[in-house]
């Protein structure tokens, strides 16, 4: 099973044991995953996936009253409480924003987050990438949607693609904090795991290429000074080197591979590093005059 499925597997089986919160997720299913039929009077829902009539026949039966699938359902009952009815007892399109009074509270905010992440949400395999999204069908609908997001502190854009409007996510943390809204507790242990193997194996990585880099340099570093030292002795000579010089040629000879300190100590009388660079630094301007 997909990281997806496995975190709506677990929002399926959230029920909040609050009336107003279960009108509130009920009220996702519908606007995001039903659709009004023949005289606009029937609703119909999507229910190929069976997480979500699950989830759909759960909430009916503890806000409805409603004991079996083969038992009827009052829609005119549902409308109402959803608030779908206009001024003129008309059923509003179900890509309109849910009326506000249903998710006014902070628990009904996130029951609503959690429906619509049941019907309209998916998210990529955190291995890969940190991207969830949910698709809408209106820009109304995904405005209302962003800014529930960013009640709860979380950043969230939107876009068009094709005919629906995308509501995502793509940071690792903002993921992680509306799983925690939604109430996927589990999926949120699981994703904070993978973030922390994944931001480790980063940081050996970065570790490495950077030492990588550092000795490629002093390699580089290295070969150049010697090949000034060689050129030096052929053309000048280390007898008409200054001492310090003289000896800096003739060790750096001696330890081609050694670091800047290590050198510094085979000198007499020793030097620190800065030291070294400096007199290998005089050599490299003797052999570019020489270059002339």
């Amino acid at each position: 099973m997909s990281f997806s499925g496995m975190v709506k597997e677990e929002l399926a089986d959230a029920v909040s044991p609050a009336r107003h919160c279960q009108l509130a997720e009920l009220a996702a299913l519908i606007h995001f995953g039903g659709h009004l039929t023949g005289d606009g009077l029937h609703l119909k829902l999507d229910m190929e996936n069976e997480t979500v009539a699950r989830k759909y026949f759960t909430l009916l039966q503890k806000t409805f009253n409603i004991e079996t699938v083969m038992q009827e359902v009052d829609e005119e009952k549902i409308f109402h409480a959803l608030h779908l009815y206009d001024a003129d007892k008309e059923i509003l399109p179900l890509n309109l924003p849910v009326n506000s009074l249903l998710i006014k509270n902070s628990c009904c905010a996130r029951a609503f987050l959690r429906g619509v992440f049941l019907c309209a949400g998916s998210m990529s395999d955190p291995e890969k990438s940190y991207h969830l999204e949910f698709v809408c069908n209106s820009p109304e609908q995904a405005e209302q949607l962003k800014d529930i997001i960013q009640e709860f502190q979380i950043e969230a854009k939107v876009i068009k693609r094709k005919k629906y409007y995308i509501v995502y996510l793509k940071e690792g943390s903002g993921i992680v904090d509306l799983l925690n809204v939604m109430g996927a507790h589990v999926s949120l242990m699981n994703l904070e795991n993978l973030r922390i193997v994944k931001e480790m194996r980063n940081s050996i990585n970065r570790r490495v290429n950077c030492e990588a880099a550092n000795i490629t340099k002093t390699v580089n570093a290295a070969s150049k000074q010697i090949e000034d030292i060689l050129l030096i002795q052929k053309q000048y000579g280390f007898e008409n080197l200054p001492d310090n010089l003289r000896q800096m040629a003739e060790i750096r000879l001696e330890y081609p591979e050694a670091p800047l300190k290590e050198l510094g100590e085979y000198l007499e009388p020793p030097v620190g590093k800065s030291g070294v660079n400096h007199r290998l630094r005089k050599l490299s301007e003797i052999a570019e005059h020489m270059r002339l």
